[in-house]
């Protein structure tokens, strides 16, 4: 497959599991129609936004191709009309998450090299295009942001892990949408694992004064 049509695939695809987690999300805590389409908005278009602009890209992604704008409103509908008709498990909510995170990771990343950012720069743009949409999502929504649970540290190692990866394998010769594949393939497969068994960093402790002394 061509890599610019791989790109365009996964940023899609990006989009729409990230609409449809922070729609999940807003069922979960039972938002109006206008509450969780905003939510799905920033959820989906938030990451890719931030990184647009921190590189100086102009317009944004989703003004330059309005298709990612309609891949949110649909994903967004086809969420809210299943959580009309079900209450989905927690569990749901991570491994939507997980898809969207290994997807624009991968994006994020594609982006960055594709601007002629160092690699230092294009792991970190992957990082943020993938885990900002979730963060804001959980913010808006009152939960603690996954990134931030000790439960949950392996979030952002995942990212980081699948970013250097997608660079190391075209480093020895293979080709993007190569890399692509098997970056996204170990994003998903570490936060899926992480969640199935329950993986995390240790937590950083710190003692409170009075158990100092």
């Amino acid at each position: 497959m061509d890599a610019t049509l791989l790109h365009n695939w996964f940023a899609l695809l990006g989009v729409a599991v990230f609409a449809a987690s922070a729609a999940l999300a807003a069922g979960r805590k039972r938002f109006d129609l206008i509450g969780a389409t905003f939510l799905a908005g920033v959820t989906a278009l938030g990451g890719g936004t931030l990184r647009d602009l921190l590189l100086d890209l102009h317009p944004v992604f989703w003004i330059r191709q309005p298709l990612y704008l309609w891949a949110t409103v649909l994903a967004t509908v086809g969420s809210l009309l299943a959580v009309r008709f079900t209450r989905p498990p927690w569990r749901l909510l991570l491994v939507a998450d997980a898809l969207g995170l290994a997807f624009f990771s991968i994006v994020g990343a594609q982006v960055a090299e594709s601007a002629g950012q160092s690699g230092i720069v294009v792991v970190v743009m992957g990082l943020l295009t993938g885990a900002a949409g979730g963060l804001l999502r959980d913010v808006l929504s009152g939960d603690v942001p996954l990134l931030f649970r000790p439960s949950e540290t392996l979030y952002a190692t995942a990212s980081i892990a699948g970013v250097s990866l997608y660079l190391l394998v075209q480093g020895a010769g293979f080709s993007r949408p190569t890399g692509a594949w098997l970056a996204m393939l170990t994003i998903l497969a570490l936060r899926l694992t992480a969640i199935a068994l329950n993986l995390r960093l240790p937590a950083l402790e710190v003692p409170a004064p009075d158990e100092q002394e």
